[in-house]
């Protein structure tokens, strides 16, 4: 049985929903490739249209877009997804994903491009105590020469 845990992200708040796909909704996901829009009427976004902008397997192992084929592959890079060089110039061999979606796929993250007649707020209410309040900081001390 296929199950991705899709992160949703709203460009309008700035804030992210987690949508647990799983079934019909997850296969609908299945073969799509990084960068597809898709109907998110299965995920229970009725009405919208999402964006599929990223997805990572269950090693961790980030999917790369415009990467043709599934599965992965060893690429040599100098930068962007998948591998950020410390040094100047460094280059290194890394394991990347295609960019299809396959059943080996945990997250997949996307983005909404279109809008459904509920706001996501009224689709996922908050949970009490899903977020802590910000505790105030105490003042710290000054540690100085005399």
């Amino acid at each position: 049985m296929v199950e991705f845990k899709v992160v949703v992200s709203d460009p309008k708040t700035g804030r992210a929903y987690n949508v647990d796909a799983s079934g019909g909704a997850a296969g609908a996901i299945v073969g799509k490739s990084i960068g597809d829009e898709l109907e998110a009427g299965s995920l229970g976004l009725a009405g919208y249209k999402i964006l599929i902008t990223g997805a990572s397997d269950r090693t961790g192992i980030t999917a790369k877009k415009g990467l043709p084929g599934a599965g992965r592959k060893k690429l040599l890079l100098a930068g962007g997804i998948g591998f950020h060089p410390t040094m100047e110039g460094e280059r290194r061999r890394k394991t990347i994903r295609s960019s299809e979606i396959t059943q080996d796929f945990v997250q997949i993250n996307a983005r909404v491009t279109t809008y459904g007649e509920k706001t996501l707020d009224e689709l996922f209410p908050k949970v009490e105590g899903e977020k802590k309040e910000e505790k105030k900081s105490a003042p710290k001390a000054r540690v100085g020469k005399k």
